[in-house]
């Protein structure tokens, strides 16, 4: 998960990155993302995605220079901060 707070000026920029990033499409072993915002503090906002193992994430991040959520994020002018979770149950 990225994080980071976005100024109003430039939502539409980190939407519009957010959807470029996806219709060049997914790595193959990203299952799902979203680009989401927080609703006590709008400011807020993560991408989230869901990969079908620690191992593909790990092997995504060695292949690219620089993450394509990255690139997202800094479309908008911020550097996010990276949390890595494990699914527990689904």
């Amino acid at each position: 998960m990225l994080e980071a707070h976005v100024t109003p000026e430039n939502w539409t920029i980190l939407e519009q990155a957010y959807r470029n990033a996806i219709e060049r499409g997914r790595p193959a072993q990203m299952l799902q993302s979203y680009l989401i915002q927080h609703v006590s503090d709008p400011t807020l906002w993560n991408i989230v995605a869901l990969w079908s193992s620690r191992e593909a994430l790990d092997a995504y991040r060695r292949s690219v220079e620089i993450p394509e959520g990255l690139e997202v994020f800094r479309a908008a002018g911020v550097e996010p901060a990276l949390s890595i979770f494990n699914v527990v149950a689904a």
